[in-house]
């Protein structure tokens, strides 16, 4: 690792395009994180700093654990699965449209995986939030969002958060177990850059990623920003609390696009220390 400013450490310089949606797995005690543009799913193991990739063939909008030790992946044409052998690959959901791609993803403290997309051409209301259950059963939670980003739950498992990009905002609703989401509205405004990923602590907190912002925020469950972090790249994308105790945030960050070259664009970053993540939960497979 080399270091960076406020104790922000690079993990690996990836050099990735378009980095997104880190998650800690547990099971093997490595993060898996992926290279939208490339096509690629990666595991990188933090103690030895060892990084596998896994092509997808599709563009890869997020890559979550499952129960089966295998992966669930958000693709163009909806969400697949990958299983622990070579050319073990089956769709669990298929929802092919013109133009559209899978972006962010997570899965809910129910072991559902919550799927969005987006336009090629950002066309504003262009993507959809899909919930999958893991009987295979579908759901289009929200229509016409236009880049569908961050999601996550408070750890009273009451409220789940929410983030359309161009929205400039973090929106809150109340959820059930059942996956039932209503009261929509604004939990934080964002000045600095575009929402991007998120991530919750064991504070409630929330960590949000700011695209063109070249930095993370943290807001409390009132929604008050109670810290910023600068970061050593412009476009961080996402982030997650990761390591054996939860307590390093992990943030991936895209070089696309950019005007000018950035050391250290396309990076795996790391926090030590930053905080007290929650346990992240895998993909229910059905049996």
């Amino acid at each position: 690792m080399t270091g960076g400013p406020g104790g922000v450490e690079v993990a690996l310089d990836a050099g990735a395009e378009l980095g997104e949606g880190p998650t800690w797995d547990p099971a093997t005690g490595t993060l898996v994180w992926v290279d939208i543009l490339a096509s690629a799913v990666h595991r990188t193991d933090p103690g030895t700093g060892r990084d596998t990739t896994r092509d997808t063939a599709q563009h890869v909008g997020a890559a979550k654990p499952d129960t089966a030790g295998g992966l669930v992946v958000n693709l163009v044409e909806g969400v697949g699965r990958y299983g622990q052998g070579d050319g073990d690959f089956r769709w669990l959901a298929r929802w092919p449209e013109d133009g559209v791609r899978g972006n962010d993803a997570a899965v809910d403290p129910w072991g559902r995986l919550w799927a969005g997309t987006m336009r090629y051409d950002e066309d504003p209301g262009g993507g959809r939030l899909r919930r999958l259950d893991p009987d295979g059963t579908v759901a289009v939670v929200l229509d016409a969002v236009t880049i569908s980003n961050g999601l996550g739950w408070s750890p009273d498992l009451r409220r789940m958060y929410y983030i359309d990009t161009p929205t400039r905002r973090v929106d809150v609703f109340d959820v059930d177990a059942g996956g039932d989401v209503r009261g929509r509205r604004p939990f934080a405004a964002v000045e600095a850059g575009s929402p991007d990923g998120l991530c919750v602590d064991a504070d409630g907190a929330v960590w949000v990623a700011l695209w063109d912002g070249g930095a993370i925020h943290r807001y409390t469950p009132d929604g008050q920003l109670d810290r910023a972090l600068p970061l050593p790249v412009s476009r961080p994308t996402a982030c997650t609390f990761a390591g054996p105790d939860l307590r390093d945030l992990y943030v991936t960050t895209a070089r696309v696009g950019l005007a000018a070259p950035e050391p250290h664009a396309g990076a795996l970053l790391v926090v030590p220390g930053a905080g007290q993540g929650l346990p992240p939960t895998a993909f229910r497979i059905s049996s």
